[in-house]
Formats: C-alpha cells, sequence, structure tokens
C-alpha cells in the first residue's frame, strides 16, 4: 500500500551562482505512472557541477541536482503497473522522452528532441525524496548496496555507451583521457573484455586510482601513451584535448567525447589528426536499452567503484571535492546517515 512520508522534505537546490543551498520542499503525491522514492543514496555527476556553475543553459530558475539515485518505492501513482512500495529501483539521467517521434521510435531515444532529464528539467536526488516515471527507473536487486551501485547509474552507463561507441577491436588498445567516475568504470568493463587501458589525467588523486589498476600507462593528461591506442574516450571537459587524443590514436581508430559539456576544441590538422580514416564521435545521453544492458553485465562482472562517501549534510563539500580534484573515482551521497 502507497504510503506518502512527511509533507516536507530536505533538499539541495541551484542559486545560479555557482552554489546550491538547502531547502525545504514539498513532498508531493505521485500521479499516473509516476513513483515517489525515499532516496538513499545519490552519485555526484561532473554534469551536476556543469548544471550547479551554469555552464549549461539553465532550464529552471531552480532545480535539485542529482540524477544517480537509489531508493525505495513509498508511494505509487494509479497508472503504475510494475512496481510496488518497498522496492529498491535506480532513477538515471534520461527522466523521459516523446515516444513518438524517429529517434523514438528507431531505438534511439537519446536523441529525442523533448527528452527531459533528472535534476536538470525536472528535481533530482539531492534530496531526502524524489518522483520519476516508472518506464524509466530500474528495477535493483533488493539486497543491491545502495551507495555503491548509485554511480552505475550515470558514470556506468554513459561510460558503456562511449565504449561501445569508440569501437575498441577485441584485445585492443584503450586510451582514458580523465580517470574519474565514469573513466574508472570503463577502464574495469575493458580489461574485463581483454583490452589493454591507458590514462592519461590530470590530478594526484586520480592518478593514485589509475595505479590501483593494472593499466599499460598511467600519465599527465598531454602525456603519450606508450603505443598507439586503437580508440580513446575523452571523459574530462576539455577540448583541448582531442588533438592530443587524435594524434596518439591509430589509423582507423576512433576518439569519442563523453561529456555533455566540452571547452572549445582548438583548430585541427587535417594530415596530422583526422587523416587516415580516423573517427571523431560524441556521446549523447543515453537509452534505457543502454542501462539495462550495463546494469546486467556490472552485476555479472561485479563492477565494483572505488567511492568517496558524503553525508547529506555536505553536498556542497561534495560539489566543492569534484570541482577542485581533491577526490578521487565515484563520490556519493549517503542519505541513510
Amino acid at each position: 500500500m502507497s504510503t506518502i512520508p512527511s509533507p516536507e522534505s530536505e533538499a539541495w537546490v541551484t542559486t545560479g551562482d555557482g552554489a546550491i543551498a538547502r531547502a525545504v520542499r514539498h513532498v508531493v503525491e505521485p500521479e499516473g505512472d509516476e513513483v515517489l522514492v525515499n532516496v538513499l543514496a545519490c552519485g555526484v555527476c561532473r554534469t551536476d557541477l556543469h548544471i550547479v556553475d551554469s555552464e549549461l543553459p539553465r532550464h529552471r530558475a531552480e532545480v535539485v541536482p542529482g540524477h544517480q539515485i537509489v531508493g525505495r518505492v513509498t508511494a505509487t501513482g494509479p497508472g503504475v503497473q510494475r512496481t510496488r512500495t518497498g522496492e529498491l529501483v535506480g532513477i538515471a539521467w534520461l527522466r523521459e522522452t516523446c515516444g513518438v517521434c524517429d529517434y523514438c521510435t528507431a531505438g534511439r531515444e537519446n536523441l529525442c528532441d523533448q527528452a527531459r532529464f533528472t535534476g536538470y528539467d525536472a528535481d533530482g536526488g539531492f534530496a531526502r525524496h524524489a518522483i520519476a516515471r516508472e518506464p524509466f527507473i530500474y528495477h535493483l536487486p533488493s539486497d543491491a548496496d545502495p551507495v555503491s551501485t548509485a554511480p552505475l547509474l550515470c558514470a556506468g552507463i554513459i561510460g558503456y555507451r562511449a565504449l561501445r561507441r569508440a569501437a575498441l577491436p577485441p584485445g585492443g588498445h584503450l586510451g582514458l583521457y580523465g580517470f574519474g567516475s565514469s573513466a574508472h568504470i570503463t577502464a574495469a568493463l575493458a580489461l574485463a573484455s581483454g583490452a589493454s587501458v591507458s590514462a592519461m589525467t590530470r590530478g594526484e588523486h586520480n592518478r593514485h586510482l589509475a595505479e590501483t589498476m593494472d593499466l599499460a600507462f598511467v600519465g599527465n593528461e598531454d602525456a603519450s601513451p606508450l603505443s598507439p591506442l586503437d580508440s580513446a574516450i575523452i571523459f574530462a571537459p576539455a577540448g583541448d584535448l582531442v588533438p592530443g587524443a587524435l594524434r596518439a590514436t591509430a589509423p582507423g581508430g576512433t576518439v569519442v567525447i563523453a561529456g555533455i559539456h566540452l571547452t572549445d576544441i582548438p583548430a585541427l590538422n587535417y594530415g596530422e589528426h583526422l587523416f587516415r580514416e580516423k573517427n571523431l564521435r560524441s556521446v549523447t545521453a543515453n537509452t534505457r536499452n543502454d542501462g539495462r544492458e550495463f546494469l546486467r553485465i556490472a552485476a555479472a562482472l561485479r563492477i565494483a567503484p572505488s567511492i568517496t562517501r558524503y553525508a547529506f549534510d555536505d553536498i556542497p563539500g561534495a560539489l566543492d571535492d569534484l570541482r577542485s580534484g581533491r577526490a578521487s573515482g565515484s563520490l556519493v551521497i549517503d542519505t541513510t546517515g
């Protein structure tokens, strides 16, 4: 039976000046196919930082960020069919799509012009409660650890989509530029497939994390890997990494830009950077099928992100640590404390 919690709930909202402020939000009853979730954990993504710092266009005057949410369902709308109260579910970046456009009907819903996103177009998981539509949630094992599962819902899914778009050949050499939450999960996926992986990243903490894994090479973001790359993924939001990644990639190779935001790319020289059939690709959000596939693979491989845990009260500190590079791996808000 659905139960509505206290009518008021704590949340952190954007202020438009690079900060977030604590607020009290009214807990609304879910309508239609919506579910109301008691948030247990929420990952902190660089996209959240882009939203807080207004590096992405503002979609709302204020919004609750956070789109890597794990929680228990406390109430359901009258149109909910498969979800019961008490279930553990995940809520990710893709909040809803139109379902009828050419992109949606072709299985490319990530490109839907009417797509809306959690923590951007609607309130997300930097809160005690969150609402999502049932068709866009992920049902999780009842015994899944919320904190270690949260980063899989964006960092993991986006890394998986980026790896697929990178067209890494079997046993190939993958280069990762930036080694934060998504990159270290992607590295684990690639290593499990038999690939060799090199990491080029700034920040002492990220390099230390990379050095704990069985990588072929770890260096600064402008370093050259020991051998040509078959594929590369740029996770850092720095356009000036693109020429170097293309230069380090072998003929016929692919460089993928995985972030939602990127600083300007410097001028490219065709002969030096793109000739000999090199490919430059981007990633735009993900499909629900990406999420389902990745979560199955992550469970089979027992993917375990490296976690830096924060209390609900310290969400501003988590964002500051991500902004400054003081933390490594996946930053997660544990709301149970």
